[in-house]
Formats: structure tokens, sequence, C-alpha cells
């Protein structure tokens, strides 16, 4: 085949398989050292990816209620008739958008912590359950046990970004402040918008199933319990302005509108304590996952094996290049 071709032609295909073939032979001169940065590579990352914790992830689905489905009160359609009134603005629909700031809020999640108590079951390691007080223990000081170092490894190779924040206490005798709570639910509370759909999705990453779905709903009672409030001082906040134009007007049709739009704030104030009764509603409610979203131990595993495989090869060229230099200054 090769005679037939040109001259030029034919030395640079000879040349290709010249080098190609020097390229195998250089592989296969380092076969041990590649299979072993192969063999210890791999071994390393299936060790550790054994040692990581099993994490669940339970997810719930919420939407917010539009006025078409008759969620908002009817202080908007009152707003058209007695617009003309200054100074009065009357609710509408809370947008997805608001509620999806409230999720991420570090104000919803305080009281989320506060209310259910939750620092001991964020920080499950340094909380001793049978005393009911935090661990002394520091774990900064210096130590001469492996298997500590071991773990500390662990947890910096492997842990979420997120979470290797909050592993040190900020507080006294070791109990985490509120901050490092709050920044632990970020690294374990997801919120996602749908635009499409106008749902909200919000799911809670944690090693013990059951918790993990017990978050979802302890961070929806918090919104709820937030947007009630909210609700009812807003319903008063305007029933006091309305009363004081009251008393401030001597015109009998206004004073017949604003009587009108003084008994809607108290029906407004009143529905605000109806948890059934705000802006949003549970599509799919959470439940405790019977599998785990992470490590994907295999997928690290096979990961591993490529990157080790392509790094080893690499190598193996790297050290015959610096043979080579070597042998040419000589």
């Amino acid at each position: 085949m090769t005679g037939n071709l040109p001259e030029e032609n034919r030395d640079f295909h000879d040349e290709d398989e010249i080098n190609l073939l020097d390229y195998w032979r250089v592989i296969w001169k380092r076969k041990v050292f590649i299979t072993l940065v192969v063999f210890f590579t791999v071994l390393t990352t299936a060790i550790f990816s054994i040692l990581q914790i099993d994490i669940f992830r339970a997810t719930a689905v919420i939407t917010p209620i539009s006025s078409e489905s008759g969620g908002v009160s009817n202080l908007s359609i009152l707003s058209q008739q007695f617009g003309g009134i200054p100074g009065i603005s009357l609710p509408s629909s809370v947008s997805t958008i608001e509620i999806v700031n409230l999720l991420k809020s570090n104000m919803i999640r305080e009281k989320m912590i506060e209310k259910y108590n939750l620092m001991p079951v964020l920080f499950y390691e340094r909380w001793d359950e049978q005393n009911k007080e935090w661990k002394r223990a520091a774990e900064g000081g210096f130590s001469l046990n492996p298997a500590g170092w071991l773990k500390r490894m662990v947890k910096g190779i492997f842990t979420e970004k997120k979470a290797i924040a909050v592993n040190s206490p900020s507080g006294n005798n070791g109990a985490p402040s509120m901050w490092d709570g709050i920044r632990m639910l970020q690294g374990i509370i997801d919120v996602s918008n749908a635009v499409k759909s106008n749902t909200i999705t919000v799911s809670v990453d944690f090693p013990d199933p059951e918790m993990a779905a017990k978050m979802v709903n302890y961070l929806l009672a918090a919104l709820t319990e937030h947007m009630s409030s909210e609700a009812k001082m807003a319903a008063n906040a305007k029933r006091s302005y309305l009363e004081g134009q009251l008393r401030s007007t001597a015109d009998p049709l206004i004073r017949q509108k604003i009587y009108s739009l003084i008994s809607q704030q108290i029906e407004a104030a009143m529905m605000s304590e109806l948890k059934e009764k705000l802006v949003f509603k549970i599509i799919d409610p959470p439940k405790a996952p019977d599998r785990k979203v992470k490590p994907k131990r295999s997928t690290k595993v096979m990961l591993s094996f490529v990157a080790s495989l392509f790094a080893g090869v690499f190598l193996a060229f790297f050290l015959e290049y610096i043979k080579n230099m070597k042998s040419k200054v000589a």
C-alpha cells in the first residue's frame, strides 16, 4: 500500500507509525508504574467513599394560590370599589418570588431553629444526648491518635463545603452559635422555583431520612407562621388607619365605605390565623426517603479509575521525557 504513495506522503505515514509505536513502547515499559497509580488511586477513593455517611433527601412541592383559585381575600375586590379613598392600599396575592425569598431568608430559618430546637440535631456530633449538653472536647487540639487524623482528613475532603465552616464551635463551652446553625441550614436546604409550572420545590439533605422530612415540614410551618403573623399585623395596622380616618371625616358616604373596609380588615385578621387560608398550598408533602442520594460510590470509583489512568500515562511520558533529556545531557 505504501509503495503507491508519493515519497513525501510515504515518509509522513512511516513517521506516524513510528511515533505511535514509540508511544506504545513507553506505556508498556512503564506499565507497572501506571498500574500502581491506578490501583492506589482507586483503592483510596473506594476507602473514603465507604467512610462517607449516607445522605437522604426529603422533598416537598408547593405552589402559590392565585386569585383565580379563591385563595386571595375579598379585599382585592374592595380595593377596586373603594380605591378612591386616599392612603388605602389593600393586599393582593403573594408572588412566587416573595415566597422563595422568604424560604431562603435567615429570618425564617432562625425561627425554625428556635421553635423546634434544631441545634442539637444539626450538630449531633457535638451534642451529648445522655447529659443534654454540648461536648467540651476541643477538636482543634493536637493529637497523636492516627484515627483522629484520618477522621479529620475524611471530613476535610468529602464534607460539604458549606458544612465545613460550622464544624468548629463559635460559642462558649463548645456550643455552636445561631449563625452556625443558619450556615448549616444553608448547606442542607435547597429551594428552587419552576417558572413554567409555578411551583416551588423545597428539599433537605440529611443523614436521618425521618429528620430530613421533618425539617421540610418545620421550614414550611415556620413560613406559614410568619406569613400569618405578617397578614394579621398588616390587617390590624390598616384597621387602625381606617378607624383614624373614620374619626376625622363626617361625610356619610365615605364613613359607610370605611365601615365596610374595617369589617373586611377584621375578617382578614381572623382568616390569617387559619393555616389553610394562606397564599400557598402543598402539592406534594415531604416523606421520609427510602434511598440515599449521595455519596454515589460506584460513580466516584469509576471516575477515579479513568482520571488515574490518564494521570498515570501522562506521568509515564513525563518520566520518559526526563530520562531522555538526562541521557542527552550526559
